[in-house]
């Protein structure tokens, strides 16, 4: 006969392993497996933050590729009537609307424009992707309070202006569905040394 102690350590063994596997069971399930979600249910309508570089460029193609209507928002507007160019030439049937906001600035007057293009419009998907970092690697004494100051207002207060300013809309409709980009640089790398101000934004 086992010794107590030995049973319910390897129980709790048991136990462990159970755990993982159904998260990797349940991770391979939703990757794999699981139907895609049918994004018009949300709502028309989806805005992106920083659409016109990058990972906002590309969630903006796959959402018209969804048939979600744009509301496309950038700093630059060349840039943007650039894109909005390319996706109406992709998919014509799509409406998009563009509003050229730099969050590092005057962020009262770029959520009220916000506020102006969601209204009358059912906004389903909202995807937060707009982010500053710094110049080059630095430590945290190097970096200047303008830089530190427009990391805070870009990543954080941009973020939560735009979600205030969508949101009531959701709720209202009882649907809809908020994606915040995150980093890496939060996760992976502890702190993320000489980028400190952005991991933690963006954590």
């Amino acid at each position: 006969m086992q010794p107590t102690w030995l049973l319910a350590l390897s129980f709790l063994g048991f136990l462990s392993f159970l755990t993982r596997s159904i998260s990797l069971l349940n991770w391979v399930f939703t990757i794999f497996l699981r139907s895609p979600k049918n994004l018009n249910n949300y709502g028309s309508w989806a805005l992106i933050t920083g659409a016109t570089d990058g990972i906002g460029k590309a969630f903006a193609n796959q959402l018209a590729r969804q048939g979600l209507n744009l509301i496309l928002v950038s700093r630059n507007l060349n840039k943007l009537k650039t894109v909005s160019a390319e996706i109406r030439a992709q998919f014509p049937h799509l409406k998009i609307k563009v509003v050229a906001q730099d969050f590092s600035g005057n962020l009262s007057a770029g959520v009220g424009l916000i506020e102006e293009a969601v209204k009358g419009v059912e906004v389903g998907v909202l995807i937060n992707n707009v982010g500053i970092t710094y110049p080059r690697a630095m430590y945290f004494h190097e970096v200047e309070e303008e830089v530190v100051k427009g990391i805070i207002r870009v990543n954080l207060e941009g973020t939560t202006w735009v979600t205030r300013a969508v949101l009531p809309g959701m709720l209202n409709r009882k649907r809809g569905a908020i994606v915040n980009v995150g980093s890496g640089a939060s996760i992976v790398v502890p702190s993320h040394p000489l980028y400190t101000i952005y991991a933690a934004t963006k954590a």
